[in-house]
């Protein structure tokens, strides 16, 4: 990361990916007020039913996947976006391998303190 006063360049080439479970992993920038995550999840990854403060937009970059937010179903793939409300409860499924962009504001706190056992099943 390069840094500057009012600016920090990122690349995704040198961001530590860091595997969640065997089917998924992870890439994060944390900003101080919003979160962005490169997922990585294989064919057949599910991200447990959870919930979180944050208000989330999950851009899908590659594959299908399968989202339940709050009782509604909706299958996504490339270029679609599934935007979740704060609070609202919300799993996903991958239907093929799938690489995913989610951006969270307010930034997750919760994951800067390890907080993510969610992900880690």
């Amino acid at each position: 990361m390069l840094q500057w006063r009012a600016m920090r360049l990122h690349s995704w080439d040198h961001i530590t990916e860091e595997p969640m479970n065997p089917l998924l992993s992870r890439q994060v920038i944390h900003g101080d007020k919003m979160t962005l995550a490169r997922i990585d999840l294989r064919k057949g990854a599910v991200v447990a039913m959870h919930a979180h403060e944050n208000e989330q937009l999950s851009i899908v970059e590659s594959g299908r996947l399968r989202y339940e937010v709050d009782g509604e179903e909706a299958a996504a793939q490339r270029g679609d976006m599934i935007l979740i409300p704060s609070g609202a409860p919300h799993t996903v499924e991958a239907l093929e391998d799938c690489i995913v962009l989610d951006i969270f504001a307010p930034a997750r706190e919760d994951w800067r303190r390890g907080d993510d056992a969610y992900l880690r099943r």
